[in-house]
C-alpha cells in the first residue's frame, strides 16, 4: 500500500493486507506439512471472520476459548472447534458440544462434571486435560500462564497413574511470542513431568505463542523439534494453535491527528483513536508500537507523544521523532495492529470504533464493517 491508498479507507480503520496474510499462511502451512503436525488458528488473537475463506485455503481448524468463539468456528470458519476454557457452565456446555470436535478441560473436577454430558449426547468429541509443566520463560506476569499460583492446568502430582476414561489428550500452553528454542526447553520440562502418561493419550496440543512468522524465528529448528517429538512418540497427533503468528505484520491501524497540545515542553498529538480502547496491549504489556515514518525516542527534530482521545489520563504513549511538524488531519499509521486488537477493543467513553477493512491482493479497498452510535447504544442495555 502507498500513502495515497489510505485515502480509500475511512479513518480510523484497521486495514489488513491480503498479500501479507497469504505470505504468513503459506509459511505456516509449510511448517505443518514438513513437520507432520496440525497448526490451527487461535481466535483469541484474531477473529475477523470475513477473512476466513482465505484461511481455509491453508488451515482446516481453529481453536476457541468460549461458546461464542466455538460457534464462530462452526458457522463462519466451517469446522468444529478445538475448545478450551478455564471453566465451563451448564448453560453454555450444550452449545460448546454442538460446535466442538475437541474439548479440553482445565481441571479434573471440570472433566468429571461435564464428561457424562458428552457421553449422554453420544457426539464424536475428543476430550483432553490441560497440564501445567510449571515452566515458562514469559517475563510479563500478566501473560505467564505458568506463574506460581496460576489457575491454568493440572500439575503432574495431581494426575492419577491411570488417566480417567475419556481423556484422549493433553493441552499445554506456556508461550507468548516465543522462539523455537523456548519451545525446546519447554518440551524438556513437559516430557520430564508428563511423558509417562503419553502412552495413554492420542494427541498433544502444544498451545500457542509460537511466533514462527517473525523474521528472526528459526523455522528449520522448529521443524526439527516437531519431527523429533513425533519420532519419540509416533502414536501422538501433535497440534499447535498460534494466534499472533497468523497475522503478524499483516496490517495497520490508520488514524489521524485531530489536535496538538503542549505542556511544559512536551508536545502531544491527539489522535482519533485510543490506546486504551483500540490498542490495549500497548498499555497492558506494555510496549510502544511502531509508527510509519517515525522513530521511537526523542532523538529527532520533531518529537511528540501520541495521545488517545479518551478521558483516561494514561491514554498516551511515546515519545516518537518525526522528520517534520505534524499537521491537523495528517495520517498516523500504527504498524502491526491486526492481532490482539480487534478482539480486545472496547467502547469506553463511547469513542468511535475503527472500521475494519482489507487491502485485497488485486489492490482494492474492501470495507468489511463500519461502526455507529447504534453499536455503542446497543451494548449499554
Amino acid at each position: 500500500m502507498t500513502d495515497k491508498d489510505f485515502d480509500l479507507f475511512p479513518s480510523p480503520c484497521y486495514i489488513m493486507e491480503e498479500e501479507l496474510l497469504r505470505k504468513n499462511l503459506t509459511l505456516i502451512k509449510s511448517v505443518a506439512d514438513r513437520a507432520g503436525v496440525e497448526i490451527i488458528l487461535a481466535f483469541k488473537s484474531f477473529a475477523m471472520w470475513r477473512s476466513f475463506p482465505i484461511f481455509r485455503e491453508y488451515v482446516e481448524h481453529s481453536t476457541a476459548s468460549s461458546v461464542y468463539e466455538a460457534r464462530l468456528a462452526l458457522e463462519e470458519f466451517g469446522s468444529r472447534a478445538h475448545t478450551y476454557s478455564p471453566a465451563y457452565t451448564e448453560a453454555d456446555f450444550p452449545e460448546i458440544m454442538r460446535c466442538s470436535s475437541h474439548i479440553t478441560f482445565n481441571s479434573l473436577a471440570q472433566f468429571r462434571r461435564f464428561y457424562p454430558m458428552i457421553q449422554a449426547a453420544g457426539q464424536d468429541i475428543s476430550c483432553g486435560i490441560r497440564v501445567n509443566p510449571e515452566y515458562s520463560e514469559v517475563e510479563t506476569e500478566l501473560y505467564n500462564p505458568c506463574a506460581p499460583g496460576t489457575r491454568f492446568g493440572v500439575m503432574a502430582e495431581q494426575l492419577p497413574d491411570v488417566l480417567p476414561q475419556g481423556i484422549d489428550g493433553f493441552h499445554c500452553h506456556c508461550h507468548c511470542e516465543s522462539s523455537s528454542y523456548e519451545l525446546e526447553r519447554t518440551l524438556e520440562h513437559l516430557e520430564a513431568k508428563f511423558s509417562r502418561w503419553f502412552p495413554q493419550i492420542k494427541w498433544l496440543n502444544l498451545g500457542g505463542g509460537h511466533l514462527m512468522t517473525r523474521k528472526d524465528y528459526d523455522v528449520e529448528h522448529l521443524i526439527r523439534l516437531l519431527r523429533g517429538l513425533k519420532e519419540r512418540y509416533p502414536h501422538l497427533r501433535i497440534i499447535l494453535e498460534p494466534g499472533s503468528a497468523f497475522t503478524w505484520q499483516t496490517g495497520v491501524l490508520a488514524s489521524e491527528v485531530v489536535d496538538i497540545v503542549e505542556n511544559r515542553g512536551i508536545r502531544t498529538a491527539i489522535l482519533n483513536v485510543s490506546f486504551t480502547c483500540h490498542m490495549p496491549d500497548c498499555l497492558e504489556m506494555p510496549y510502544q508500537p511502531a509508527v510509519r515514518g517515525a522513530e521511537m525516542g526523542d532523538g529527532g527534530a520533531y518529537v511528540y507523544r501520541l495521545g488517545g482521545n479518551s478521558c483516561l489520563s494514561g491514554d498516551y504513549m511515546g515519545l516518537w521523532s518525526f522528520d517534520h511538524e505534524l499537521q491537523i488531519g495528517e495520517r498516523i499509521i500504527f504498524e502491526d495492529m491486526i492481532h490482539y486488537t480487534m478482539v480486545k477493543t472496547n467502547m469506553f467513553n463511547g469513542i468511535h470504533h475503527p472500521a475494519i477493512a482489507m487491502w485485497t491482493k488485486e489492490g482494492k479497498a474492501e470495507i468489511f464493517r463500519k461502526f455507529s452510535y447504534e453499536d455503542y447504544r446497543n451494548r449499554m442495555s
